[in-house]
């Protein structure tokens, strides 16, 4: 698709504030600013780096909790035609220096308080000429508020970018090795700002607000771009963890009407008592993906919130991109044809699926394979990996990974990843079967079940449970009670562990190979 000339995503801004200048952009910590504000200190960032010589298809990572200047960066990028390079602020300090040697960043933008990241990454990266620090304008490094100062005032003239060329490199976490960044381009991403528009928040305006929960340097960056481009204002939470209750103050306060967030931050929030004390009936969509939602805790959701849920199914590679469950396809009650349950819903818009075997065949329908899907939303390969690309778009489909059938309808199912799926016995075994059983059970809250090695089957299934301190008790007793004539006996875990809490990653997902490793550092496995 060379020579093939598009919009610049940056012009999105640009558009929204002309057309709301007053109207507010972003609400964070008690202050707020205009879309016209916002638009001038991107420019004048823009401009900024210019002058020290930053160029298009230069990579700028950037290390912040949400904030501000966080949002602002990736415009900053976008305007520039340069690639916008997000960390996680969970990350470690050699953890983000190995993001920044991988990708080349040139600059490096990073928030008071993550010196011995920056540090880390100057030492490491090679290509690194720059760094930037938001909040301190001391130290051997530019300070971000100055450079904007300097250059307020000075209009900047959006790069001119083809379809293929680089906008975000989207880490991706994988279940081994290091990080890839698949690379997500100017056209992709004017397709999936269209899509996730059409799709997850239709009839989205200028009188819409949305609010963030998790990091903008990931899915709800994604869900960022979405907003701007309608004028939907933005409200960025304060601090390292989230606080349901301040959440629902928020929601009330602003009258939020959207957000973008995971099963398992939608399960802390429905489950607070604070979500009954504050007026949350500006909702409209709560979008969760990342993985799939049981069924107990989706219909939690429901009866506390509304029809508001929409679920979609995708990753990183495809930017969400590969199915949803819209509003009108949730229900509460589980004899609704329309509850869909189990399901994560249709292609999405623009985008095919299939069914494949081993052989790249497709399969019939209801017969398990891997889910595989095409269209504008995948990403263009992975940046600086040629061998990680060929295998993930082998084919000419993208390799989810993840394991899943179609029914009769065109819904899809996931029934788990690839990597997920142990072999007990000689019989395939599916862990989030088990899990949506379990979690049937009231006195459990989560739980996460994979497969071990056995001597005597091959694999095993055990099962990492966190208790509902609320109700019943939950033993190992009552639990293969509760899955005896659920479950099939050859499925059933054969240990069970019960922990306080459940460890989750940066971005709220449970990942079993971490906890697999720390019950084989606990000498448990």
């Amino acid at each position: 698709m060379k020579d093939a000339r598009v919009n610049n995503l940056g012009g999105l801004l640009t558009r929204t504030a002309r057309l709301f200048p007053s109207h507010y952009a972003v609400i964070a910590e008690g202050k707020s600013w205009t879309w016209k504000e916002v638009d001038q200190r991107v420019q004048a960032m823009a401009s900024a780096l210019k002058n020290l010589g930053i160029e298009k298809g230069d990579r700028i990572l950037v290390l912040s909790r949400n904030n501000l200047q966080l949002f602002e960066s990736s415009w900053v990028s976008f305007r520039m035609g340069c690639v916008w390079v997000p960390t996680n602020f969970r990350l470690t300090p050699p953890e983000v220096a190995y993001l920044a040697s991988s990708s080349g960043a040139k600059v490096m933008i990073y928030q008071k308080g993550f010196e011995d990241h920056a540090k880390r990454v100057l030492e490491e990266a090679d290509s690194l000429k720059f760094l930037i620090c938001i909040g301190d304008d001391q130290g051997d490094h530019q300070d971000y508020e100055s450079m904007i100062e300097s250059h307020l005032g000075q209009e900047f003239k959006d790069e001119t970018v083809e379809y293929d060329d680089p906008l975000w490199f989207f880490y991706t976490s994988g279940t081994t090795g290091r990080p890839k960044a698949g690379v997500l381009t100017h056209g992709q991403m004017n397709f999936v700002v269209n899509n996730h528009l059409a799709d997850l928040i239709p009839g989205t305006t200028e009188q819409d607000v949305s609010i963030a929960v998790a990091p903008l340097s990931h899915g709800a960056g994604v869900h960022m771009l979405l907003n701007v481009a309608r004028g939907a204002s933005l409200v960025l939470m304060p601090g390292n963890k989230l606080d349901p209750e301040l959440f629902w103050q928020l929601v009330e306060r602003h009258r939020v009407s959207n957000l973008f967030t995971v099963p398992t931050i939608v399960k802390m929030l429905v489950e607070h008592e604070s979500v009954d004390r504050y007026d949350h009936s500006s909702l409209r969509y709560m979008i969760y993906a990342g993985a799939p939602m049981y069924r107990a805790d989706q219909k939690k959701a429901l009866e506390k919130l509304g029809q508001v849920m929409v679920q979609y199914y995708g990753m990183g590679e495809v930017t969400g991109c590969i199915t949803y469950l819209p509003t009108e396809m949730h229900s509460l009650d589980d004899e609704d044809p329309n509850a869909n349950i189990g399901s994560c819903g249709i292609p999405r818009t623009g985008m095919e699926i299939a069914i494949l075997d081993s052989n790249l065949k497709s399969l019939k329908t209801g017969e398990v394979g891997e889910i595989c899907c095409r269209g504008p939303a995948v990403c263009a390969g992975y940046h600086d990996n040629p061998d990680a690309t060929e295998e993930a778009m082998e084919g000419g489909w993208f390799h989810t990974g993840d394991l899943g059938y179609v029914d009769e309808r065109g819904l899809v199912y996931i029934t788990g990843r690839s990597s997920d799926m142990y072999i007990s016995g000689g019989a395939n075994v599916y862990p989030r079967e088990i899990e949506e059983v379990l979690l049937t059970h009231p006195g459990v809250s989560e739980v996460a079940v994979f497969g071990v090695p056995d001597e005597k089957w091959g694999e095993t299934g055990v099962a990492i449970v966190v208790r509902n301190p609320h109700t019943e008790i939950a033993d190992e007793a009552a639990l293969y009670q509760h899955l005896d004539g659920r479950c099939a006996r050859y499925r059933w875990p054969s240990r069970f562990f019960f922990w306080d809490t459940m460890p989750k990653s940066g971005y709220g997902k449970i990942v079993k190979k971490d906890l697999r490793e720390m019950l084989k550092n606990q000498g448990m496995l």
